[in-house]
């Protein structure tokens, strides 16, 4: 397990390409979920300097209304300012990326409709779920205080590193 980052400069796949090794030296022997989750937002955050990095997993709903056997989108490890606690299916960028099991990339946050602004400085986004047979189980929910910050880069990577954690 390697315990130290080594901060990559270069272009946005030279970064990647010079993490991804990093990152599955972190989570190498690591049985621990909460652990690797915590890292992986370290390493990314570190690297990336983005304005918050976190997983939200798919938990039992709280919400006493609700059957049992309803879901939502509860915080899990994450880097960054104070966020929302949870969030339910099809609510949101996080809600709808679990909702439609796939990656949303979004260049301006005001204009998708239903964002929810767990921070004013959030800018644009990037949700990627985490699937493992055919269903959701958490998501990678990435902020920046910029417009545009992610692209089919980021998608690609940063799949490619929710692929190396255990679930």
């Amino acid at each position: 397990m390697a315990e130290d980052l080594l901060i990559i400069q270069g272009t946005k796949e030279e970064q990647y390409q010079q993490l991804l090794p990093q990152i599955k030296a972190l989570l190498e022997g690591e049985p621990d979920l909460t652990a690797n989750l915590a890292n992986v937002c370290a390493a990314l955050k570190e690297q990336f300097g983005w304005l918050w990095v976190g997983f939200y997993l798919v938990k039992p709903s709280s919400a006493k209304a609700f059957s049992e056997k309803s879901e939502e989108l509860v915080l899990g490890p994450f880097q960054g300012p104070v966020a929302c606690t949870r969030i339910r299916k099809g609510k949101g960028v996080c809600g709808t990326s679990w909702a439609e099991a796939k990656t949303l990339i979004v260049p301006d946050v005001e204009k998708f409709p239903g964002h929810i602004a767990c921070s004013s400085l959030s800018r644009s986004e990037i949700v990627v779920p985490v699937i493992r047979n055919n269903k959701v189980l958490a998501v990678l929910d990435v902020d920046s205080v910029d417009l545009n910050t992610f692209d089919e880069t980021d998608q690609q990577y940063l799949q490619e590193i929710i692929a190396s954690i255990e679930f």
